[in-house]
């Protein structure tokens, strides 16, 4: 459940962060610098809080321990800790550019914000029983950062971006796991979830000015997953229905909304902050079960 909630944290961060992105400036403005300093180490101090005095509450404190879980759900779970780590980085980066810092040093000090956010969370669930430190979860989150500091030093932009979307599964009526409730199964339904590399046309083909916004984007999704490694066999005393579980691989286009120019700035803000969801298009699909198919519409 902790791993579905990094989703929370991430849209908190970057809602937080992206406002400063408004306006930057030539020179370091010291208040600014403080309003960033501020605000990022309350949101860090604030989470360490809320795992330590909230979330492992009720958890026994065990000896440093590791957990395997690189198999589990298909690596969905992987997918939404690089996800986290690259807006928490976009979103530092962004922040400290509004302060006035210069564009390497926004991207060397905020490149790595989304790692440093996300270590803690492992390192508790590393002393408190029934969790354990997990190294894929780790390369994940080094894997969100780096995508992010990568381009922005090689291109002084992000051509890449990662995109993420949502469409309620029926799963959820099969195992109270997934969710009670449509919130509930918002964060626990793995099923739900699409994770997208979105890659800017005209960023890579310079001949292609009319559709400037245009994205083609790779996504990833599984299906059929109840439980982490495989589904229970029995639930509540009778036979579990067999329910396949399998991967799905995505061709899409998407918008880059960076790319639309206005001088208005509530219009700047959304558009930042709907740049990190993928825009309904239809796709191309390959799965393990039905082979290639194409969906009118993908949401």
């Amino acid at each position: 459940m902790k791993k579905n909630k990094l989703l929370m944290a991430v849209l908190l961060v970057w809602f937080s962060f992206n406002g400063f992105s408004q306006e930057q400036l030539d020179s370091i403005s010291k208040t600014r610098l403080i309003k960033v300093s501020t605000l990022g180490t309350g949101i860090y101090i604030g989470g360490l809080s809320y795992l330590s005095l909230v979330w492992y509450k009720e958890a026994e404190r065990v000896p440093f321990n590791f957990y395997n879980d690189n198999k589990g759900y298909f690596q969905m779970d992987k997918w939404g800790h690089a996800y986290t780590a690259y807006y928490q980085s976009l979103g530092a980066y962004k922040a400290l550019k509004w302060a006035g810092l210069s564009e390497k040093k926004a991207t060397l000090y905020g490149g790595p914000v989304g790692l440093l956010f996300q270590t803690p969370i492992e390192i508790f669930d590393g002393i408190y029983e029934g969790w354990g430190f997990s190294w894929g979860d780790m390369g994940a989150n080094a894997f969100g950062s780096a995508l992010f500091t990568s381009q922005q030093l090689i291109w002084n932009e992000q051509r890449i971006r990662m995109k993420f979307s949502y469409s309620p599964s029926p799963y959820p009526e099969y195992h109270h796991a997934l969710g009670e409730n449509e919130l509930e199964s918002f964060f626990l339904d793995y099923n739900a979830h699409t994770y997208w590399l979105s890659a800017n046309i005209s960023d890579f083909n310079s001949k292609q000015e009319r559709f400037k916004w245009l994205n083609v984007a790779f996504g990833y999704s599984a299906n059929g997953m109840i439980k982490e490694f495989e589904n229970p066999q029995f639930y509540r005393g009778e036979t579990f229905p067999e329910l396949d579980r399998y991967r799905q691989y995505l061709l899409s286009l998407d918008v880059d909304f960076s790319k639309i120019k206005t001088n208005r700035k509530g219009l700047r803000f959304l558009f930042g902050a709907l740049n990190c969801i993928k825009i309904p298009f239809p796709a191309l699909e390959y799965n393990q079960m039905q082979g290639f198919k194409f969906n009118s519409i993908y949401f």
